[in-house]
């Protein structure tokens, strides 16, 4: 198989990266639905609903907001149609936080309501970056040249650093990691998976992004990293929680 992976299908070419965003929003929902009618979720139907319909409204906005800032001088000379298509997920994750917690407050729901998402937007993450991984160079997910004996041909002839599935594996461990967290049944306060999650996911980007060709930079880091750096500052209090607790492990050592 050659990448980028192009398929004819009855004289249409087959686009994998779109086909795979499609089955991606499926497999993440019906996941989600599953999960939801196998346990007593504690927001009722009609919040639920106001929540997930806050989240997509800011997934679309800051999906497209960022992926913008990504290069603004290239894509304004694209034009507004490159623009509304472009996106990214970094920005339609952190962008569906913020509607969600805005959809809270207009309806007055206290409970988190994240935990239910998690494993659905991480396999959605999944399917849909192996979408980018085999769509090679059309999607800026590749990585810059490499000596290094993981680095493939992505479609230029030119060994590169497969970002897409370094991201596809370590996604994969930690929807593992969150998958036997819960089963263990541990008490964890509610939220508290989605917010590892988070902080997990934006962490790896921060330093997987030093390994992509970035060309816009602000201080040194593209705006998908200043992104994660907003995220993780967000989740301050949450993290100095994760610092309290692995000290006082390393001092009953």
């Amino acid at each position: 198989m050659t990448i980028p992976f192009e398929q004819d299908v009855f004289g249409i070419d087959l686009n994998i990266h779109l086909l795979l965003e499609y089955v991606a929003f499926f497999a993440g929902f019906r996941y989600y639905l599953f999960l939801r009618k196998n346990s007593e979720d504690a927001i009722s139907s009609n919040n639920r609903l106001s929540i997930i319909i806050g989240a997509i409204f800011g997934a679309l906005f800051f999906s497209r907001l960022v992926a913008f800032l990504e290069n603004p001088l290239l894509q304004w000379e694209k034009g507004w149609l490159a623009i509304l298509n472009n996106k990214t997920i970094m920005g339609g994750l952190f962008g569906g936080l913020l509607g969600v917690e805005l959809s809270k407050k207009i309806i007055g729901e206290q409970k988190s309501s994240g935990d239910l998402f998690t494993l659905p937007i991480i396999l959605g993450i999944i399917i849909g970056r192996i979408g980018c991984f085999l769509s090679g160079i059309k999607e800026f997910t590749y990585g810059k040249e490499t000596s290094f004996f993981l680095g493939m041909d992505l479609g230029d002839g030119v060994p590169r650093h497969p970002i897409a599935l370094y991201e596809v594996l370590f996604l994969i461990l930690l929807f593992i990691f969150i998958k036997r967290f819960q089963q263990r049944q541990e008490r964890l306060e509610s939220g508290m998976y989605f917010k590892i999650f988070m902080i997990s996911y934006f962490l790896f980007r921060f330093f997987i992004e030093f390994l992509k060709p970035n060309t816009f930079l602000v201080l040194v880091l593209s705006s998908i990293q200043i992104l994660c750096l907003i995220c993780l500052l967000y989740y301050w209090k949450t993290l100095r929680q994760f610092f309290t607790y692995a000290r006082s492990k390393i001092h009953l050592l």
